[in-house]
């Protein structure tokens, strides 16, 4: 048979999240500032790019049936952290030649974008789907919220270091800085995963035979025909697309309607994120048993989680009519403790989903998963700014514009709700993944 991770194995593919999160968040974000600040290149530039590294996610399925068929994750992992690094530091390289060749630095650029989508996709289908296989079914929130935590450490750690090496800022220091990060990235991804996936398998099974290497097409189909993995695919894509159209709505309509200073709409990120933390902790300790008794499932916590957030943005409707008097900034703490629970709660069902039904696929659903949720991304900020547009031609208030918004959004996560509820259980396969008893969560002890 084969074993499962513990709490120590979790941890390391933690660290292997965490050095993924520091390439995302230096090319997402420290790139798209020195292009926008210090270039002065349009704003749409970066955003485009961004875009375009959420939109090369579509091969995820892809990358998932490759690693179903070579048996192994840890290739994929390994292998999409060095695809990922080589694109960081490429896009690096054609940020600092943006600086002197605008255009031919800009297709570089996209290049090296569409080589980050590509090893995020290899790296974290594979990295989410070893999780799946190797995790006992009532830790599987749990390890979650480890490695997001992580991950969360990585943006953090990432962000204040390289933010001081960069200062004073040059060309090439951005790219020495880039290289860097992205060298103890793939180091880090080698040693945290060095007899990882061979440490957790004792004995293959008799039956556990690796899938035949059909043609992918096929592989998809028969995933996309289970009615479970069909529904949580759009479930994943509803909700992360109302989750990630607020980011680009929230801080404006604080300025614009609320009268909130640079700094204090700043400040609400923080907030926000803040709130999304406590929500996962709460998510997975809720799972713990005490005295006998468990305080949730993940589908309640799924849906609980999408009906939360939907009030939250109710509240912020509440706050364009209302204005300065509304409890603002309780609101987008509480919204971010709404999104925090409802997510680390998909991600435990993702994970089960993933392996419930066997057959070889878990590689093809979660990328189908996280396919749906990259394209949720890319589309979030222009579904969100493009409605406010929208709205307020039509409206002509601001405020009407972001109520019309929130509303959609709030719209949005009750209709999530409502295909997280009517999903039939999944048939449990047979085998280390299987589903023993109710889904419920736990955190380490």
């Amino acid at each position: 048979m084969t074993s499962f991770f513990g709490w120590p194995q979790v941890a390391r593919l933690g660290l292997v999240q965490a050095a993924l999160g520091a390439i995302v968040v230096l090319t997402t974000s420290t790139l798209n500032r020195v292009m926008v600040v210090e270039l002065a290149l349009p704003a749409l530039l970066p955003g485009l790019l961004v875009a375009l590294h959420h939109a090369v996610q579509i091969t995820r399925p892809r990358m998932g049936h490759g690693s179903d068929v070579g048996g192994r994750r840890t290739p994929w992992i390994i292998g999409g952290m060095a695809v990922l690094a080589g694109g960081g530091v490429l896009a690096a390289l054609a940020t600092a030649w943006m600086g002197s060749e605008p255009g031919p630095g800009a297709a570089l650029a996209a290049l090296g974008f569409v080589l980050i989508g590509l090893g995020v996709s290899a790296c974290g289908t594979a990295l989410l789907t070893l999780l799946a296989k190797r995790v006992a079914p009532d830790r599987r929130a749990g390890a979650a919220t480890v490695v997001w935590l992580m991950m969360i450490v990585g943006f953090a750690v990432t962000a204040g270091v390289t933010g001081k090496l960069l200062d004073p800022y040059s060309p090439a220091r951005l790219v020495q800085v880039t290289s860097g990060v992205a060298l103890i990235a793939v180091l880090v991804t080698v040693l945290a995963l060095w007899g990882l996936e061979g440490h957790a398998a004792t004995r293959a099974e008799p039956d556990e035979a690796r899938p035949d290497a059909q043609a992918f097409r096929t592989a998809l189909r028969e995933v996309w025909a289970d009615e479970d993995a069909r529904r949580f695919s759009v479930f994943v894509f509803l909700s992360m697309l109302a989750y990630a159209a607020q980011d680009l709505v929230l801080e404006p309509f604080a300025g614009q309607v609320l009268g909130y200073t640079p700094g204090q709409t700043t400040s609400l990120s923080g907030l926000q994120h803040g709130g999304v933390l406590v929500g996962m902790l709460a998510a997975a300790a809720a799972g713990r048993e005490w005295r006998g008794l468990r305080l949730g499932t993940l589908r309640g916590w799924t849906v609980g989680g999408c009906i939360a957030s939907a009030l939250a943005m109710a509240g912020l409707v509440m706050a364009a009519l209302v204005g300065p008097e509304w409890p603002f900034r309780l609101n987008v703490w509480l919204l971010g403790a709404a999104n925090g629970a409802f997510s680390i709660a998909a991600i435990g069902s993702m994970m089960h989903l993933a392996g419930a039904q066997g057959g070889g696929r878990e590689g093809v659903r979660m990328g189908l998963f996280g396919a749906a949720q990259g394209i949720a991304f890319g589309l979030g900020g222009l579904v969100g700014t493009g409605a406010s547009d929208l709205a307020r031609w039509a409206f002509g208030l601001p405020d009407t514009a972001y109520a019309s918004v929130f509303a959609l959004e709030a719209a949005m996560f009750v209709a999530a709700a409502g295909i997280a509820a009517g999903r039939r259980r999944a048939r449990p396969a047979s085998g280390p993944g299987a589903l023993t008893g109710p889904t419920t969560l736990q955190v380490p002890r």
